[in-house]
């Protein structure tokens, strides 16, 4: 048997390989985690590993509550409640400075709150938002850069998949994580909606007033359309605020809410539900993938004591909690280069996450933090997430290049709320803490 700490060069040498040949993330995780289990402890606890990891990690109650936000998201977007968002935003602030991207801020904002997923939210609004801004005469670069920015917005905003996923891998109240990005999520949407009045009012060009007149009686018209999100909203997130029920339980609750919405607004189909049900199956499977293959991962840095190794090393010099913070930041965003959020999350945070509580970071806004990081990471070339589903999704056409440098002002925005979060944590901690009394 090799000692921990060779083995854990050999397994991240293999890890590395099997990731620039293009082997999918969970999967090469995964083979990292039994092969550094084989190396390390024996072929007997290998394959115990992965006999009993897939089943286990899978059969979890509190991981039942992504495929039914994922659900939930899917059926609210068959409903059309995109489009009646973005209908009643763009009636309403079409008008300001740079209005169309604000209504499309906004929009994404509120679907967020239904959707929990990024990239079904750039999606939608690029198809849709996209071609009306480019006739209103808007900088396409710009459009794609907005459009790109606001989908993260699901991230943070509950019901948050990789809020789940940080609660799954590091223990903590699901509840409260989702509960903690809700404040942090709006204070985002804000800091994109000033971003962007300040880049119209330096180059009107980039985003012109529209030439139109919205009647007041159409504008009040097009808000009793938008009934589904708050009442999804309400649904969801009041029923976990007040305790009246779990978030496994509040995503079953909102996936039917969603079901009746689709009944109420006659636009239930036998081939719409079964594109509906496949795509929400097709959406958890690879996340499904993501998260065994990091939990096997996991397992092979605790049972050789790598993790304890590590930390141990990193808190021994004495360095400041922001120091720790600093480092995290930064791998994540290297990370984010090449690897997809939830991927990111389930690689570091068995290592990093000790660090950073015995720093002294509270674990909540640690989640916060670590979302915020994957959103911006989402956004980074070479594979900046959402910025190729805004290319691909794209009916106007749009080279990568202009994509990502009309995504590079909405990233300084970012990192302008992540200073805020850090800052303040009080922003992040205020729901999370009400709760608990």
């Amino acid at each position: 048997m090799l000692d921990p700490v060779t083995t854990g060069f050999i397994v991240a040498g293999v890890l590395f390989t099997l990731l620039a040949l293009g082997v999918h993330i969970g999967i090469s995780l995964g083979l990292g985690g039994i092969l550094g289990i084989y190396l390390a402890i024996g072929p007997d606890a290998a394959w115990a590993q992965l006999a009993t990891i897939p089943f286990s990690t899978t059969n979890s109650f509190d991981l039942a509550v992504i495929p039914l936000f994922i659900l939930m998201g899917s059926l609210a977007t068959q409903a059309s409640l995109t489009t009646d968002l973005y209908r009643a935003a763009y009636n309403w602030l079409g008008r300001l400075p740079g209005g169309l991207a604000i209504a499309t801020t906004m929009a994404s904002a509120a679907f967020g709150a239904a959707c929990g997923s990024t990239i079904v939210n750039a999606a939608i609004f690029t198809r849709m938002a996209m071609p009306e801004m480019v006739r209103f005469g808007y900088d396409k670069r710009l459009s794609a850069g907005c459009i790109a920015a606001a989908g993260t917005l699901a991230s943070l905003i509950p019901p948050s998949i990789l809020m789940v996923v940080y609660a799954i891998i590091t223990e903590q109240s699901i509840a409260q994580l989702l509960m903690a990005g809700l404040l942090p999520g709006l204070l985002s949407a804000a800091v994109f909606v000033i971003g962007i009045v300040a880049i119209a009012k330096w180059r009107p060009d980039f985003c012109p007033k529209p030439d139109i007149v919205i009647p007041w009686k159409e504008r009040w018209e097009s808000l009793s359309h938008v009934w589904g999100i708050g009442f999804l909203f309400v649904l969801v997130i009041g029923g976990i605020y007040f305790g009246w029920f779990i978030p496994t339980y509040a995503g079953a609750i909102g996936a039917f809410g969603a079901f009746l919405i689709v009944l109420g607004k006659r636009r239930l189909s036998v081939g719409g539900m079964v594109d509906t049900f496949k795509d929400a199956g097709t959406t958890t499977t690879v996340i499904f993938i993501i998260v065994i293959g990091g939990m096997l991962f996991a397992r092979f840095l605790t049972y050789t004591g790598l993790i304890h190794t590590i930390s141990d090393g990193l808190l021994a010099m004495q360095l400041s909690p922001y120091v720790y913070l600093l480092a995290f930041a930064v791998l994540y965003l290297i990370l984010g280069m090449f690897v997809e959020p939830i991927a990111i999350m389930v690689m570091t945070l068995p290592v990093m996450f000790p660090i950073l509580v015995k720093a002294g970071f509270d674990p909540i806004w640690l989640g916060v933090i670590s979302v915020k990081l994957a959103e911006i990471s989402l956004l980074t070339p070479p594979v900046g997430l959402n910025v190729y589903v805004v290319r691909s999704s794209s009916p106007i056409p749009l080279t990568l290049e202009e994509a990502f440098a009309g995504v590079t002002p909405f990233v300084l925005m970012d990192l302008v709320t992540l200073g805020l979060l850090i800052a303040f944590p009080a922003i992040s901690l205020f729901l999370p803490k009400l709760m608990a009394y």
